[in-house]
């Protein structure tokens, strides 16, 4: 009777306190072990079963105080998750389990890997649990963009280290909760109740639970979680060579370029009346670029019409990413550019994109790019269609390099250099085009000024120089650099 009475009151206690406690109680007592004795509730509703054959006497099974004293938790195989009222640690045969009571989930505590189901369950609990929000999605979706994949944070936009002990031990289940729901003052971190239930929520917290506890030993001891020192880009460009940089599943973008190529800023007389020809006639272009998912965006951009109107459209894929234990990023793209705005002088290119960082300030590029039917960069004469002529096409090749070097925390040195290796001069381009500019990044929006070579914005004009611009073969000299801005914006 006594057994009985346990069975059936802890069996409805278990109903609804997560499956894996129901399974791990079925099995013990299909084992024959002895009927639980202690329960701990935990402030939120819900019971955890400790294992261990406690008798109480008459005196505290009514109330009084016992005969003999508790064990400790520690005795138990209980570790209470320090600020958490929802989370704990139980030990079970060797191995240690973070046990989430909101979000019913049990998760290996030095892997963070979640358990496997041991039994059959039920079509109900089944339903119930493939409706339940995955936090790690939700995470991975929404929140990687600047606190990474890994949970580690970014320096760059001084997003936490969720995997770091003191940044668990700083915040309660309640504090982490209200900052993911309302956001954070003055930060860089917005309010999401409007796009976020409860449950989405109390999920996502679980999850960063579940990377701060991923850091202990089996011991229970705390470690450093190794950190992979990786550089983020704070633009899709350097100056006009693309950095590869992935755009997150359903987020978009916008880039607007503006260049200045009809005044030196360094040669012939003093421009300080045109501030170094920033008042001058300017080439401006925009485009916007989309995450279908984590690793495949498109985009669409276009330049004005005296640069003959291109639209240029693409897609992209990325291949591999350090963030995720890659030795290089790596990302592939596709597009096709018509001239009058995609009415003629059709190209297509074909590029790689690959970088390597040097610790979290620098990072390395190289883009190989094919292009063909390219097209000489000219400036047509007139708003008039006629004005842009049919065009003779050459198929070529450029390998484009560049670097980005972390002075600060959120303002970085970029430059970048654009050979053409094949059939460069029918498209009279004479030197390499060339670049190098300052850039302001915070959270999603950078900005960068710089000086330039090249016009050309496009995948296929912008290895195109001022020479074939204007016409004039010294045009690309050092002389001839130009001032030119960008402007990134990811606008959600």
């Amino acid at each position: 009777m006594h057994n009985g009475f346990f069975d059936a009151f802890f069996g409805r206690l278990l109903t609804g306190g997560g499956r894996g406690l129901q399974r791990h109680y079925a099995s013990l007592r299909h084992a024959g072990a002895p009927a639980p004795r202690v329960v701990a509730t935990l402030g939120v509703g819900v019971a955890l079963l400790v294992t261990s054959p406690i008798l109480l006497s008459s005196k505290a099974r009514s109330g009084a105080a016992p005969a003999s004293g508790i064990p400790s938790a520690a005795d138990l195989g209980v570790e209470f998750v320090e600020n958490s009222s929802s989370s704990v640690v139980v030990e079970r045969n060797g191995k240690r389990y973070l046990v989430d009571l909101i979000t019913h989930s049990i998760r290996d505590a030095d892997t963070g890997v979640p358990e496997a189901a041991s039994a059959p369950v039920s079509a109900a609990e089944s339903e119930a649990e493939q409706s339940a929000p995955d936090g790690s999605t939700i995470f991975r979706n929404n929140c990687s963009s600047c606190h990474g994949l890994d949970g580690k944070g970014d320096t760059g936009l001084k997003t936490p280290d969720f995997t770091s002990p003191q940044v668990q031990g700083s915040l309660t289940d309640q504090q982490m909760e209200a900052i993911i729901r309302h956001g954070k003052k003055d930060t860089m971190m917005p309010a999401w109740e409007d796009k976020l239930s409860d449950a989405d929520i109390q999920a996502v917290r679980g999850f960063l639970r579940s990377l701060g506890n991923s850091s202990r030993t089996s011991s229970g001891q705390t470690e450093a979680a190794p950190k992979k020192k990786v550089y983020t880009p704070g633009d899709d460009l350097l100056f006009s060579l693309p950095t590869g940089r992935p755009v997150p599943r359903h987020a978009l973008t916008a880039n607007f370029t503006h260049r200045f190529p009809y005044t030196p800023a360094f040669s012939g007389k003093a421009e300080g009346g045109s501030l170094i020809g920033l008042d001058d006639f300017a080439l401006p272009s925009f485009g916007f670029r989309y995450g279908l998912t984590d690793k495949l965006s498109v985009s669409a951009y276009r330049s004005p019409t005296f640069i003959a109107r291109p639209i240029q459209l693409m897609a992209a894929y990325n291949l591999l990413d350090e963030r995720q234990g890659a030795p290089i990023n790596a990302a592939a793209r596709f597009s096709i550019q018509g001239e009058n705005n995609f009415s003629k002088n059709f190209t297509e290119n074909l590029e790689g994109i690959f970088s390597r960082s040097l610790g979290r300030r620098a990072q390395l590029y190289a883009v190989p790019t094919l292009s063909l039917n390219n097209r000489i960069l000219f400036q047509p004469s007139s708003f008039l269609s006629s004005a842009i002529p049919d065009l003779p096409g050459h198929n070529t090749f450029s390998l484009g390099a560049g670097a980005a070097f972390d002075i600060r925390p959120t303002v970085a040195l970029v430059a970048e250099v654009i050979p053409t290796l094949v059939n460069g001069r029918p498209l009279d381009i004479h030197r390499p085009a060339y670049s190098f500019g300052i850039q302001k990044k915070i959270w999603r929006h950078s900005f960068t000024f710089g000086f330039t070579t090249s016009p050309g914005t496009t995948v296929a004009q912008r290895a195109a120089t001022r020479a074939s611009f204007l016409g004039d073969p010294t045009a690309d000299k050092p002389g001839g650099l130009f001032v030119g801005f960008d402007l990134s914006r990811q606008l959600f």
